[in-house]
């Protein structure tokens, strides 16, 4: 049995799954990684880093490891059909949805949705703008975009699927959100100390900022319980207002940007077909999440689910690593960083306004 590879090379079942068996045990050794590094290092100098390095740090760097390991003994391109990064990457996403509890949302968590609705709005223009006057793709801007804005590897993931962008966008956009989250776990909470913020507005201003969940929990936990229970809801709400940023995007490729002038009109199906479907799978497992609580269903059977979709992402993050090409990203040279950096920048600004107005007086 054979397959057709992109390169046009012919690839067996049997290299198919070598490619899979790689991932699995890449994706085991970050499992082993982010047990047990925070173990190694309690007590010591390094506690709160070793704590605080996230999972996609490990997958991400063991795949590029194992990227120039394969590459160097002509394995790579044999082995590439078994990286399964889309089918990773969408399965984790839909099981993400199991850990949103729209009730929580609803009725908890109006300040946190004014919040989400026009950070995300602004952040997201503004990063398109500035993206569009430096010349960048416009697949690439729509990546970094979103995930500088909502919920940063989770959102350009979404992104990459309603605009059809390049793999190596998507490890590219990865890796800038992990670059700048690292150190907010530490900065922000700091920085919030030295501000005088109420545990609340801190809170409100961390889950505005920090483009993870992890990263938002472990610096949330940083300044305190309070601190940490707002940030968990703000970041949530704007976790939840990915599908919506996601059909726009569609919508707005398939009508605007990839519309030749003398095409006919789109119709519902084309947007349709071009939709992430995953999304609705997201949508559905909060959902029953939240029904499955709601009548009094045992948490631990969602945080199965959890562990399960942290087992996706990683074998999502380590095939990013192992695709990833660094030929293909020299031509965006220091432009999307600079892009990055300038959106976490207004981020940063707009978040702080918006959580000292909107939680300057909750309390938790």
């Amino acid at each position: 049995m054979s397959a057709e590879t992109t390169e046009g090379r012919t690839t067996t079942g049997l290299d198919v799954a070598g490619g899979v068996l790689a991932v699995l045990v890449l994706g085991a050794a970050t499992r082993f990684l982010e047990q047990s590094v925070p173990a190694a290092t309690k007590g010591g100098p390094f506690e709160q880093l070793g704590a605080a390095i996230e999972y996609p740090v490990y997958a991400i760097a063991l795949g590029l490891i194992g990227n120039a390991v394969l590459t160097a003994t002509g394995l790579r391109e044999r082995l590439s059909g078994g990286f399964r990064t889309e089918f990773f990457i969408k399965t984790g996403l839909v099981l993400l949805g199991a850990s949103i509890n729209l009730k929580v949302i609803v009725t908890a968590a109006g300040p946190a949705i004014a919040q989400a609705v026009v950070l995300i709005s602004c952040v997201f223009l503004f990063t398109w703008w500035l993206g569009g006057r430096l010349g960048l793709d416009d697949k690439l801007r729509a990546l970094l975009a979103s995930a500088v804005s909502i919920c940063g590897v989770s959102a350009a993931i979404a992104a990459a699927g309603a605009v059809q962008a390049k793999k190596e966008q998507l490890a590219y956009s990865a890796s800038l959100v992990i670059a700048f989250a690292l150190p907010s776990i530490f900065v922000l909470p700091w920085l919030a100390g030295a501000l005088g913020l109420s545990p609340e507005v801190a809170g409100a201003w961390i889950g505005g900022n920090i483009d993870t969940t992890a990263a938002v929990t472990a610096a949330g936990a940083i300044v305190g319980e309070q601190a940490l229970q707002v940030a968990t809801i703000v970041k949530v709400t704007q976790n939840a207002l990915m599908g919506v940023v996601a059909v726009a995007l569609t919508a707005y490729f398939a009508f605007k940007v990839e519309r030749r002038p003398d095409a006919p009109r789109p119709r519902p199906a084309d947007l349709w077909h071009r939709f992430p479907k995953f999304v609705l799978g997201f949508v559905a497992a909060s959902v029953i999440a939240t029904w499955y609580l709601g009548v009094g269903g045992d948490k631990a059977a969602i945080g199965v689910v959890n562990d399960l979709r942290i087992w996706f992402l990683i074998l999502a993050f380590v095939s990013i690593g192992l695709e990833f090409r660094v030929s293909s990203l020299r031509e965006a040279g220091w432009r999307p960083v600079g892009v990055f950096a300038a959106a976490t920048a207004v981020n940063l600004l707009l978040a702080l306004g918006l959580a000292a107005l909107l939680f300057g007086g909750f309390a938790v």
